[in-house]
Parts: structure tokens; C-alpha cells; sequence
């Protein structure tokens, strides 16, 4: 039986990518990340992507990274915050993976440094604002929600917990 992939969801600076590579040696699982696959792809960086061709070009490549990633088998797929903006990134990698929300206070987010996020940046607003306009998604694609988690390995070990649950694996 194909093993099902485990995928993070939450905002930028959430931590789902330094979560991703600790739920890795747990789960002894590969990890992706699809801003990685999306910097591949294009061979620049996601803020060059955003400052020359526009966010709806990054949400483009974005979804092609999404279908890429869900059509893996057995791995962790660290997303970009934004992936369940278009519904079918969101399907895409529900119909081949468990997805976990890392619901992390968005005051920690501002107290760490994300100048290489184009969407926050240092602007704290923002991040509440994003926070404030993308939690219904969260939680409508979120089969499990990991909230009050002060670090990565803690909340690697929850979520480690709740996939082997589901999945008997």
C-alpha cells in the first residue's frame, strides 16, 4: 500500500520547513519543500520572482509545484504560506497526503527575521493581517491543527504522533 505523504501548512516563518527536515528523521521519510521546487524551477529566488514577474506568476509555478509534490510518494511537503489560496493546490495534495496545520502565535513570527519573505518582510501588520485573512483556509484544509508548540521539535513530535495514528505507519 503506497505510503501517504504528510504535508505542513501555515504562515511564512511558521516553521513548516525546519519542521519538515526534523519529522524526516523521525518518520525516516524524504522531505520536500515547494518553494525549493519552485526556485528550481524557475532558477532564481522566490522575492526575485515576486519583484520581476508579480506574485500571480509566483502562484502560478507555485501550483506546478504543489501537483509535482502531491504526485510523490511517502514524503513530507513543506509549503509555501500561501498554497491554499488556490484551491487546487489544496486538492492536489489532500488526495495524496495527510495535512497538518502548524498554527503558530503570529507574534513569535514577528519576532524572528523574514526579510527574505516577500509578503511580510519586517512589516508587522502584514503578518497579522495574512494571519487574520488566511486562518479560515488553514482550517479548512487542515486535518489536524498543531497549535501551542513553542518549538520545532515539539511540534515534529506531535505531528509525528498524530500521522503514525492515521496512517499505521
Amino acid at each position: 500500500m503506497p505510503r501517504k505523504n504528510l504535508v505542513l501548512i501555515g504562515m511564512p516563518g511558521s516553521g513548516k520547513t525546519k519542521i519538515s527536515e526534523a519529522l524526516s528523521a523521525l518518520l525516516d521519510m524524504p522531505a520536500v519543500d515547494t518553494d525549493d521546487l519552485v526556485e528550481q524551477a524557475a532558477g532564481r529566488s522566490i522575492p526575485d520572482i515576486f519583484a520581476d514577474h508579480g506574485e500571480d506568476a509566483f502562484r502560478d509555478m507555485e501550483t506546478a509545484a504543489a501537483k509535482q509534490a502531491a504526485a510523490l510518494e511517502g514524503v513530507i511537503i513543506a509549503t509555501g504560506g500561501g498554497i491554499v489560496l488556490r484551491p487546487e493546490n489544496m486538492e492536489a495534495l489532500s488526495a495524496t497526503g495527510v495535512v497538518f496545520f502548524r498554527d503558530r502565535d503570529p507574534a513569535a513570527i514577528l519576532g524572528e527575521d523574514h526579510s527574505g519573505r516577500p509578503l511580510i518582510g519586517a512589516d508587522t501588520e502584514r503578518v497579522w493581517t495574512l494571519y487574520r485573512q488566511r486562518l479560515p483556509l488553514y482550517r479548512k484544509y487542515a486535518g489536524h491543527t498543531v497549535s501551542h508548540t513553542d518549538t520545532v521539535e515539539e511540534a515534529a513530535a506531535i505531528i509525528a504522533e498524530l500521522y503514525i495514528k492515521e496512517c499505521g505507519q
